[in-house]
């Protein structure tokens, strides 16, 4: 369903097949675990059974004995990297943490962190000389909790981390963003709510888990073979942590069994090149799924303190927000886009935010679909729904009110160019599901808006024209969500040809232009701009060789609906001209980029239905609608697609996922089996609604999808619970324990 008129294009909003889809469905398709060479090692990596701990010794000598052993390392064989803040693309890093975060120095920060590695004939002989390592460690107390971790006198994990006064702290980072008078606006209002939320560290949930195949060629080359959300992003990672240049490395990308900004930071190519480097074969090293959730980078668990105020007539007038996230074992949460994201959704004119990065001994956190944005929405929509019945407003008719739109400012700065909020709101005031009665006993429905705000970033594309009439297309995006199609669909609309005569391939970091990371939502916006460009490169170089055919000016010949036309009305299909080509001057090669273009950020607001047992606690979802604004959908299937799919992993988010630790710092719930992800068995058919309303700075109007969807549905569930049975849920996950304690406590 599209809100909007179909655009006049041929080829954007249709639904072709895609391109990779019969490698995937036929199991052709290559991941990264299935890399097999000649002469491959298998890597298996030690991993600290402590959550915090001082490193004092580590032995290797039994493991090397070991028959079938061919190497091992330990941080010695990753250089020192000193304090150099390295910039990756969608943020930056300290490479001494980097570094250590990748194989442990003096210490290590959380269960799971990397300490040593083995590359030998089997993966059999490599677990079992890891065993043989001996490591001794001085355990230290676990610092797991983010407002303990900020008290005076708390353990601090890493003492290079110093506050504005040199003294050593947990809190690595803070921010401060403020607009209007906050006490003034608070002072005006006639309703205030203020409320402490808290959220639960949550995994990607992603299938595959991380890999890596490198070889250090005896020439000083080396190639890595991964599945990752960024190859230039592990190149440079790669290369800064051996100090190599990174024209040395090469990333060559597998298809990518799910990301969602987990797959971005490099965890196991540095390491397989070290043993790589050391035995001068290649080396493959997989994680097993244990270490995939105690040892990458989750979302951060979060304590947030939100006020919002609130004049009887519903015009929102103040806004302020405490927001804690936990680092994990070293600094760098997304707290920062937190921040930007915590207002946005509404024109508040005061507002204050207050943000804190601060370590704990958990695995360093991660990027996971619009970073920070969720567990802030949480806490602000839940309020926004309170303040509603207060003042016995409808939480729809309130967001048309007070919604964000072009020329608000965000408390953060930047003011909204042409945004959809209002629009997806209105969507789902006009959607069949909004209109139906909800009827039946412990039943309630919520609504929650969400933001992100989409990126730019750079990308680059190059396409051949071949002889047949077809369009070879390079580029450098990684594709997770069907990304390869939605960018060859705009270079087909550019060239007026079919999405089918353009054929995409994600080639590696040799093979074309420097491109930013798969994250952001920024791949069919800004690697679809490089497209666009490659393809008007391309019609600019067929004129002239028209002209060479026609023996005219260029000038005279122009480019219309897949064909060139001249004077004296001869004229050429794109086919039939790039059957010629090799006769006028040979190959034509399109180049584009993108560099400058950036979004104007995207909504989405969803509503919700449950059901909840009062005898158990369990929620039940018995309707659930998306409304997004996607621009322009230039393939509706994998729009809608984006949209169920955050939406589900959102419904996880709020109803059962959850890292659970011990007191010790060991996560008991390490497996799929125990990790409570939704099946198709616990939700119904995800409904969808396309709104579109056009981002100027893309030639076609794209926003990005991919991120909005996973923003609302935490919120939106606990509006729909506390209408369901009287109770406010102000922690993640809303499982059926805590849903049963808030019952009880009633």
């Amino acid at each position: 369903m599209t809100t909007a008129p179909k655009p006049k294009y041929k080829v954007i909003g249709t639904r072709p097949i895609r391109h990779d889809g019969a490698d995937k469905v036929t199991g052709r398709a290559k991941y990264g675990a299935d890399i097999k060479l000649s002469g491959m090692l298998y890597a298996a990596m030690l991993r600290s059974p402590h959550a915090h701990a001082n490193i004092k010794k580590i032995d290797t000598s039994k493991a090397e004995k070991l028959p079938g052993v061919r190497a091992v390392v330990t941080s010695k064989d990753i250089p020192e990297q000193g304090d150099r803040i390295v910039e990756l693309g969608e943020g930056a890093v300290n490479m001494r943490h980097l570094a250590s975060n990748v194989l442990a120095r003096e210490k290590v920060n959380y269960r799971g962190h990397a300490v040593a590695a083995v590359a030998a004939d089997n993966i059999h002989i490599a677990e079992e000389a890891c065993k043989l390592i001996e490591v001794e460690y001085e355990v230290l107390a676990p610092v797991m909790d983010v407002i303990e971790a900020m008290k005076p006198g708390a353990l601090v994990i890493n003492p290079d981390v110093k506050d504005e006064n040199g003294k050593p702290t947990n809190v690595a980072k803070t921010f401060c963003f403020e607009k209007g008078d906050v006490a003034k606006g608070f002072a005006a209002a006639d309703v205030v709510i203020e409320k402490e939320f808290r959220t639960a560290t949550v995994h990607q949930g992603y299938i595959e888990p991380h890999n890596a195949t490198v070889h250090w060629n005896n020439d000083g080359k080396v190639t890595v073979w991964m599945s990752t959300q960024g190859t230039f992003s592990a190149r440079q990672q790669t290369a800064e942590l051996h100090r190599i240049p990174i024209s040395d490395v090469k990333v060559i990308p597998m298809e990518i069994g799910g990301g969602f900004g987990g797959k971005i930071s490099v965890y196991l190519p540095p390491v397989a090149a070290a043993l790589s480097k050391k035995t001068g074969k290649p080396v493959k090293l997989v994680m097993d799924r244990a270490a995939v959730f105690e040892a990458t980078g989750p979302t951060p668990g979060s304590v947030m303190k939100v006020k919002i105020g609130a004049k009887k007539d519903g015009s929102l007038v103040a806004g302020e927000a405490w927001v804690a996230f936990e680092a994990g074992g070293y600094p760098g949460s997304p707290i920062g886009m937190g921040c930007m994201c915590v207002f946005a959704c509404y024109d508040i004119p005061n507002a204050k935010v207050d943000g804190f990065d601060v370590c704990v001994n958990r695995p360093r956190t991660n990027a996971y679909r619009a970073p920070g944005s969720t567990q802030v929405a949480f806490a602000v929509e839940s309020i926004i729904d309170e303040i509603c019945e207060k003042l016995k407003l409808d939480p729809i008719e309130f967001r048309l009110k007070n919604g964000s739109q072009e020329g608000t400012r965000r408390v953060d700065g930047p003011v909204f160019p042409r945004i959809g909020m209002k629009e997806t709101v209105q969507a789902i005031k006009d959607s069949d599901h909004w209109r139906q009665p909800l009827n039946g006993k412990n039943r309630g429905r919520g609504v929650a808006t969400g933001f992100w705000f989409n990126c730019g970033l750079k990308s680059a594309a190059s396409a051949t024209v071949n002889p047949d009439g077809t369009v070879s297309l390079l580029e450098g995006s990684t594709d997770i969500g069907g990304s390869r199609t939605a960018i060859a669909m705009q270079l087909a609309e550019t060239l007026g040809i079919k999405a089918e005569e353009v054929k995409p391939s994600v080639v590696d970091t040799d093979s074309v232009g420097y491109t930013d990371v798969t994250g952001g939502s920024r791949v069919t916006f800004a690697t679809g701009i490089a497209a666009i460009e490659a393809g008007k490169d391309i019609i600019n170089q067929l004129k002239e060789r028209a002209a060479i055919i026609w023996e005219c000016d260029a000038g005279q010949v122009r480019y219309e609906d897949g064909s060139v036309h001249g004077p004296k009305g001869v004229s050429l299909t794109f086919k039939q001209l790039a059957d010629k080509l090799h006769h006028t001057g040979g190959a034509v090669i399109g180049r584009g980029t993108s560099s400058e273009a950036t979004q104007g950020g995207a909504f989405g607001t969803h509503a919700v239905d449950v059901e909840v047992d009062p005898e158990t606690g369990k929620v039940t979802i018995l309707r659930y609608t998306v409304a997004q604004d996607a621009g322009t959908a230039i393939h509706p299937s994998y729009v809608e697609g984006q949209f169920t799919g955050g939406a589900v992993q959102g419904i996880g988010w709020a109803l059962n996922e959850e890292y659970w630790y011990d007191t010790n710092g060991t996560m008991r719930n390490s497996t799929y089996l125990d990790y409570r992800i939704p099946t198709c068995y616990d939700l119904p058919k995800i409904e969808t609604i396309i709104v579109e309303v056009p981002d100027p700075q893309h030639p076609f109007g794209v926003r990005g999808v991919g991120e909005v969807p996973i923003v609302p549905p935490p919120a939106a569930i606990a509006n729909a619970i506390h209408q369901a049975i009287g109770v406010r849920m102000t922690e993640l996950p809303m499982s059926p324990p805590r849903v049963m304690k808030a019952i009880l406590s009633k």
